[in-house]
């Protein structure tokens, strides 16, 4: 019997790096602050494990994430 709970949609490296507008180098430290940790790896272009996101955890804590918008000195 097939389990019923679907498998979660993944972002990996390079999604996360446009979505934040970042390098993708600063994606693992962003993403370790935002405490958020792989869900599985899979090989990448080069053949090397490549670690790959739940997608909806990363756009719900990229979302609380501060940033723009945040301008607290105005009060």
């Amino acid at each position: 019997m097939a389990d019923p709970t679907p498998a979660p949609e993944l972002v990996s490296r390079d999604d996360i790096a446009a979505h934040l507008k970042i390098a993708p180098a600063s994606v693992r430290p962003a993403v370790r602050r935002m405490g958020l940790t792989p869900v599985v790896y899979r090989p990448g272009p080069n053949g090397r494990p490549m670690a790959f996101y739940d997608a909806a955890e990363f756009y719900a804590a990229a979302a609380a994430r501060p940033g723009a918008g945040a301008r607290t000195d105005l009060n």
